[in-house]
């Protein structure tokens, strides 16, 4: 990344930073469409009678395609934890840059919101989402704690902790890991391979890849940070699961059901992002060689003819959008943890790069959400996914400074602030 694209990128965080503080911390999401009752009973039907459901959710849909502010007539605003843990990663990344103390507060901030909205009638700290999700297996009830979520906030606190050193986010890292640990089924596929639990119900049917790979790496980054060997044992058998789960073109399905046996882009990079700071963490190497596997799948169905992140290379139904703004976000995220390594990766960062501020970043400093067969959805999403590529975005312009000038300057607010 040369200068020029190194100052464009810092004016688009700023001016996202400004965008921020106007429109405020909670928003409209993805799913407010079928977050409310009448989505809700909508969407379970289409799962149940799909005939008779299709017919029920074809309002959602069509306002999704043509009406994406009708959200509003859906459900509400919310606040959403990954959200507010994205925020807190790229505010930290962003006062190490800087050795500002204005974007610790703002991580600080987001770390206390982070504790307010824990999952309640939990002893350890834990988070799911913050509204009734229905799914293909029934309704996750609001509050839920999902693996998929607890990796972004042990993440958003351990970034912090590495700053100030303040012994309350460690003991809020250490009920983390616990809850990941002992919370969570295990499904043994193989002797030294279990499948883990999405939700922390005794009866989930496992088989999500990315959850697999979620809970590997968090159990694998606890066990190190924390000393807790016995995290470790874990993390391995969920590892073997996805290692072994891998398609032989590299691809990995969304799960092993045998029905949501779909290929998208962000859940990819979700799974490789695992991988690869697993193997950064170990030097595993059955772990860089299904590494290698799945960036040259990636590069060669998930990016298009003009370098640009592909949302499905195996599609689950229809869809209603080109392209999607969390697909940029976990793009950047994956090549900025391999860069270097990949030619034909550092190419489509750097196209994705380029593309996103010159059409996605609107004037108001906020990104478009998606890219639609006719139009765009402009309506802003924390989770879905300003935050995802503000976080994208801080960790670019962190590393990029860091091989210029070392890997000191990611550290330069530890002189300026105390615990």
């Amino acid at each position: 990344m040369d200068e020029i694209q190194a100052m464009k990128i810092q004016a688009g965080i700023e001016r996202f930073n400004d965008w921020l503080d106007r429109y405020g911390e909670v928003s409209y999401d993805h799913q407010s469409f079928f977050a409310g009752g009448v989505g809700r009973k909508a969407k379970a039907l289409y799962y149940k009678m799909p005939l008779l459901g299709t017919a029920a959710v074809a309002p959602m849909i069509f306002c999704e395609a043509f009406v994406p502010a009708a959200r509003r007539l859906f459900w509400k605003p919310m606040r959403f934890p990954i959200a507010d843990a994205h925020y807190a990663m790229g505010f930290a990344l962003l006062a190490g840059l800087h050795g500002e103390e204005k974007y610790y507060r703002r991580a600080v901030h987001f770390l206390e919101a982070l504790q307010e909205s824990r999952c309640p009638n939990n002893d350890d700290y834990c988070w799911g989402y913050p509204f009734d999700w229905v799914t293909r297996g029934g309704t996750i009830r609001e509050g839920t704690p999902l693996i998929t979520s607890l990796p972004y906030i042990y993440e958003a606190f351990s970034a912090v902790y590495a700053i100030d050193h303040d012994p309350g986010w460690l003991r809020v890292m250490q009920s983390i890991a616990k809850h990941g640990y002992e919370a969570y089924r295990d499904l043994e596929i193989a002797p030294g391979t279990a499948s883990c639990g999405y939700t922390t119900a005794p009866d989930d049917p496992c088989g999500v890849l990315n959850a697999s790979a979620y809970r590997a790496f968090l159990l694998t980054k606890a066990s190190i940070e924390l000393s807790e060997p016995r995290y470790m044992e874990t993390a391995k058998r969920n590892l073997n699961f996805v290692l072994t789960c891998q398609n032989a073109d590299g691809s990995w399905f969304y799960s092993i059901d045998g029905t949501r046996d779909f290929v998208d882009h962000f859940h990819t990079c979700f799974v490789l992002k695992a991988l690869v700071k697993i193997h950064q963490m170990t030097d595993c190497r059955k772990t860089w060689s299904a590494i290698e596997k799945g960036i040259a799948y990636y590069t060669n169905n998930l990016v298009d003819t003009e370098g640009l992140p592909r949302p499905f290379s195996k599609r689950p139904r229809l869809t209603v959008y080109r392209r999607e703004l969390y697909d940029y976000a976990e793009c950047i995220n994956l090549a900025v943890l391999l860069d270097g390594r990949f030619e034909k990766l550092d190419q489509v960062l750097s196209a994705v790069v380029a593309d996103l501020f010159a059409r996605w970043q609107r004037d108001n400093g906020s990104f478009r959400a998606r890219e639609l067969f006719v139009g765009w959805d402009n309506v802003p999403m924390h989770r879905w996914a300003q935050s995802q590529i503000f976080r994208s975005l801080c960790l670019l312009l962190s590393r990029q400074q860091s091989a210029k000038y070392g890997e000191g300057s990611e550290l330069l607010l530890n002189a300026k602030v105390t615990s």
